[in-house]
């Protein structure tokens, strides 16, 4: 089924309801499971270090998401409930993408997933070892229990001047719980199309003392992949040809892939007479398969008879053809401790250390490596990727009292530093090995996925030192100014010094106008300085072995292409932003509230991927006598460089009403955002058809509406999620290369019955009315239904139910 709606009717269903989306709008409160009426009410600690402040007085947009509002998601994993909360949020499945399928790729405003800076109880999160598109590398949300989190804050402002690196798009900051009491849930549900059943349980265990509080979570997650696949047409033609084959229809799945995850959290502290220790950590490891391409006997190289080897027979291993099946298995741990006041005097402070790692153990099965033969294994290691990151952080405040002040002028200041090693681990021999039956043509590597060599294997790593100041003024009772500088130093590329000015003027109690204007920047990272990416194969004419893939940008590869006219591989710097931000906040007297934020963020020198360069044969002679390994095979070449730059307009528009409705309450809450991204210099500005891909792959307009009804022990909401046109890439055979999709509108339905005192149960169902876009074209021969690109779930409705209980 189809489904699409112009913007203007989505507008004025927006307007109809005054709001869009529980738990947005700097709120936590939407739901019937808490007692706060409105959203100014809710204290914020992210974008500020000054005194407590609500989302209303705070200098910049901060959206804050409930606990409460996070349940009433079906996924277990947190980018799913912040792209259906939040607007200009956005995160794609992107099946049979490598690592992305496991690791999956969130933007905030369009920019780039290593653009958003992520904190965990306000201190940064380590980054995830898979570098994906563009070579970006973020922090793998999905890590994170989402029963252990108490609220999120999103932070929709640049903040490089107060958090460092990495926060030009905004600042998401999970705060964990630390309420007493036993909790626990047990979700179960599926498609509609039967498939993606997904099991999970949760618990968690609140200690409040005297002298501190120890909360203790964990979930578990089940899921079984999906598939929204036809048959191929080649694999129907097989089939026909060899009716006595059992060809698997489809031969490959398009979907989400199959895994399974643990995952811990512990937050804690204790009171030390006037100051207080604290501890959190999070721990989780998983598992995860998804299917690659169908391997046709008729065409695949794999396949054949081999005089070296006459028992090689790949026909009587996989006779119907066969479909690599790749998978991950990671593991995560994060470890945050330190010391800090807690009482209420003009000088704070807050000394902490953090550990974070992220593992990824790559494997596949149900392959081979032909040029192996018979020798050959049909399963493999392929290597594993690790981050590791620790940072020491000092931090401190003084509230000083100025006659020409209307209220204590707070004066932060602070440093930092932080280590990050990035290390890539070998596969096994037969996952990258050039074997004896590659001069007869037979491709090397684990078919699908060659493994990490020895010679891409290794660790490299970067230190930073940052300090900071940081200023709030209340110069008069109405008007409030903010300023913050950073200085941050790096081993490997040199330092960066980013501002930001912010002021809020308060028109009267109900309304105040706000503004910011800053500059960002995002370091790149060790992955990104010297990590390589190369395949290796034989040439079957000349029956020499190639090498090509990715490089470092800095190394003897790079200096020798840099010696060509017209080109020079320069190593990487940093990315750098400038932000101006300004909007509104206002609050009526009768539960009807907004803010409005138009912004414009111009990013310049942003990381991509250049284009291939064919090495000669004299390029060749010089790298091998500069002594690089394999230098004699390397065909062709490509780096990470800082290659373009863009232009990001929005407005963002959140709105919420409370009201009572007959014997009940109703809440109406939810948000809109335009978003706008336009390349404006580099590679990407003189390649026509790179920038249009680049620019509308997300859709400008973006909203959701929520409206929740309270009455005795129900609670009922619905909500609606609107995604305007996009556009993907098609690559038809008739020069057609863009597919436009329309606007679509997605609805939730759930209703959640207090049984008793300690236990309730939700029924609910996503994508109610079960709607699929348009069938994409791109792929299509591959056996692809739906784009691999949609910025929304295109596997149509699921149903769940879900138990809670308390005690």
């Amino acid at each position: 089924m189809t489904s699409s709606i112009s913007l203007r009717k989505a507008l004025v269903l927006t307007a109809s309801g005054a709001a869009l989306c529980l738990g947005h709008a700097a709120h936590a409160q939407t739901s019937a499971d808490q007692d706060d009426t409105k959203i100014q009410q809710t204290v914020i600690v992210t974008g500020t270090r000054g005194a407590p402040r609500t989302a209303f007085d705070s200098l910049a947009p901060v959206d804050v998401i409930s606990d409460s509002a996070i349940d009433l998601t079906a996924s277990d994993e947190v980018m799913d409930t912040l792209s259906q909360l939040v607007p200009s949020f956005n995160v794609k499945r992107l099946p049979m993408a490598d690592g992305q399928v496991f690791v999956r790729p969130a933007t905030l405003r369009s920019l780039s997933p290593d653009h958003t800076l992520v904190l965990v109880n306000g201190k940064r999160r380590h980054r995830s070892a898979m570098l994906g598109g563009n070579g970006a590398q973020s922090a793998d949300l999905a890590q994170i229990p989402s029963y252990a989190i108490k609220q999120i804050e999103v932070l929709r402002d640049g903040a490089s001047a107060q958090y460092g690196s990495d926060a030009i798009a905004g600042v998401i900051n999970i705060i964990l719980d630390d309420q007493a009491g036993f909790n626990a849930f047990a979700q179960a549900g599926q498609y509609y199309e039967g498939d993606g059943e997904q099991y999970r349980l949760g618990v968690q265990q609140g200690f409040v003392f005297d002298n501190g509080y120890l909360n203790l979570s964990g979930e578990y997650t089940d899921a079984q992949p999906t598939s929204r696949s036809r048959q191929r047409a080649d694999a129907i033609a097989l089939q026909e040809a060899f009716p006595q084959l059992n060809v698997p229809n489809p031969v490959q799945n398009w979907g989400q892939p199959e895994r399974q995850a643990y995952r811990f959290a512990l937050n804690g502290a204790y009171d030390l007479d006037g100051s207080e220790a604290y501890v959190f950590s999070t721990y989780g490891f998983g598992s995860g398969v998804t299917d690659f391409n169908w391997r046709n006997p008729l065409t695949t190289s794999a396949y054949g008879e081999s005089a070296i080897d006459p028992d090689y027979d790949l026909s009587a291993t996989f006779p119907a053809g066969f479909s690599p099946r790749f998978g991950q298995d990671d593991n995560d741990f994060a470890l945050t401790g330190g010391y800090r006041s807690n009482n209420d005097g003009r000088f704070s402070y807050d000394l902490s250390a953090g550990y974070g790692r992220n593992q990824i153990e790559y494997f596949m099965y149900n392959s081979i490596n032909a040029s192996l033969g018979s020798a050959s294994p049909t399963s493999f290691d392929i290597g594993t990727l690790t981050q590791s990151e620790l940072t020491f952080n000092a931090d401190f405040a003084y509230r000083a009292t100025l006659d020409f002040l209307a209220e204590d002028m707070t004066f932060a200041f602070g440093a930092e530093q932080r280590t990050e090693e990035y290390e890539i681990g070998a596969g096994e021999y037969a996952s990258f090995a050039i074997g004896p039956l590659a001069p007869e043509g037979f491709p090397s590597g684990s078919n699908g996925f060659p493994g990490f060599s020895p010679e891409q294997s290794g660790s490299s790593d970067q230190t930073s030192y940052a300090a900071y100041v940081d200023v709030e003024a209340p110069i008069t009772d109405r008007w409030t100014v903010g300023a913050a500088v950073r200085f941050e130093d790096f081993s490997e590329f040199g330092n960066d010094t980013n501002g930001k000015l912010s002021t809020r003027y308060e028109v009267s109690p109900n309304l105040a106008l706000r503004a910011t204007a800053s500059t960002g920047f995002r370091a790149p990272t060790p992955g990104q300085l010297f990590s390589e990416r190369t395949s290796q194969g034989l040439d079957t004419t000349t029956l020499n072995i190639f090498t090509r893939g990715r490089y470092s940008p800095q190394g003897p590869i790079a200096d020798v292409i840099s010696l060509r006219d017209g080109v020079d591989i320069l190593p990487l710097e940093p990315e750098e932003s400038e932000n101006l931000t300004a909007g509104l906040a206002w609050n009526s007297n009768a539960g009807l509230s907004a803010t409005v934020d138009v912004y414009q963020i111009d990013v310049t020198n942003r990381l991509s991927t250049s284009a291939a360069f064919s090495l000669t044969d004299e390029e060749r002679a010089e790298l091998a006598a500069l002594g690089v390994a394999g230098a004699d095979t390397i065909t062709a070449v490509n780096f990470f460089q800082n290659d373009f730059n863009t232009q990001t307009k929005g407005v963002d528009l959140v709105l919420t009403y409370k009201y009572e409705v007959g014997p009940g309450e109703m809440n109406l809450t939810g948000a809109y955002n335009y978003n706008k991204t336009e390349v404006t210099g580099g590679d990407f500005a003189a390649n026509e058809t790179a920038a249009d891909r680049f620019e509308k792959g997300i859709p400008e307009h973006t909203g959701n509406l929520q409206a929740t009804y309270t009455v005795g022990n129900w609670n009922v909401f619905g909500r609606m999620r609107y995604y305007g046109e996009w556009r993907d890439y098609s690559g038809n055979s008739d020069g057609d290369i863009f597919q436009d999709f329309g606007a679509m509108m997605l609805f939730d339905l759930g209703a959640t019955y207090q049984v008793n005192d300690n236990m309730k149960v939700r029924v609910g169902a996503e994508n109610v009315f079960d709607q699929y876009p348009d069938e994409a074209t791109y792929q299509a021969s591959r056996g692809l239904i739906y784009s691999r690109n949609a910025p929304y779930d295109t596997d149509g409705g699921q149903y769940y139910v879900r138990l809670d209980f308390s005690f």
